[in-house]
């Protein structure tokens, strides 16, 4: 049994939006890393109000905040990643199914 024969007269859909997606992800998962790290190194010079404690919570919560952004980001892009791969493979070629009898597939089981 061939396991991988192609369907007969199939013409394969061209790639287009995914592929475009696809090749803008790593820029857009660099993009949400260094962004959110550059702001929170930049918090420590622009956050000045305050008594040392305060400074001290004010710039851990920016930097949870950033962490937090940071991880959306990474998932954003995994999300993004796994549904562009899902339309290239719908774009695929068409495979035949399994041809299997099935016995009671017109008439039920008595």
């Amino acid at each position: 049994m061939n396991w991988l024969q192609k369907l007969p007269g199939f013409q394969q859909t061209p790639y287009g939006l995914e592929w475009r997606v696809l090749r803008l992800m790593p820029t857009v998962c660099l993009a949400g890393t260094l962004l959110p790290a550059l702001m929170a190194f930049a918090a420590r010079f622009l956050i000045v109000e305050g008594s040392a404690a305060e400074l001290a919570r004010h710039i851990q919560l920016f930097d949870f905040v950033m962490i937090g952004l940071v991880i959306f980001v990474w998932t954003l892009v995994v999300t993004v990643m796994i549904g562009c791969v899902i339309v290239w493979l719908m774009k695929g070629p068409a495979y035949v199914a399994d041809g299997f009898e099935v016995s009671h597939s017109d008439t039920p089981k008595r």
